[in-house]
């Protein structure tokens, strides 16, 4: 019942505005025809340059680089420890104070020496 009674008063509502409408869409016709009577008066060719004039962004360049020779570590310090070297850990547990609270988080030092 209730989806007919909405069909009902949306098909009403718009024959109501069609009747309003009448009077005006006179209106509406000579307006819209001198609008395209303004831009059949302007040349193709201004409108154009309009486009054209907009600049145009240059293309970006990647950078290639040359890969390296030989491969280095990205470990501190950059020495050869030598023959039969071993390496020496001690890890902790330390806490760490944050807005959020204290946290405890595990901490590792490490260090060459000879084997």
């Amino acid at each position: 019942m209730r989806i007919a009674t909405g069909a009902l008063l949306g098909a009403l509502t718009g024959f109501m505005a069609g009747l309003l409408a009448g009077p005006l869409s006179s209106a509406t016709a000579a307006q819209a025809q001198a609008t395209s009577a303004a831009r059949a008066s302007v040349p193709m060719a201004a409108t154009a340059t309009d486009i054209s004039a907009q600049r145009r962004r240059p293309l970006r360049r990647v950078p290639i680089y040359a890969p390296r020779d030989e491969w280095q570590p990205d470990v501190y310090p950059r020495y050869n420890p030598g023959p039969n070297a071993v390496r020496d850990c001690t890890a902790t547990y330390v806490p760490e104070y944050r807005p959020s609270g204290t946290v405890i988080t595990p901490r590792m030092n490490c260090y060459w020496r000879p084997g």
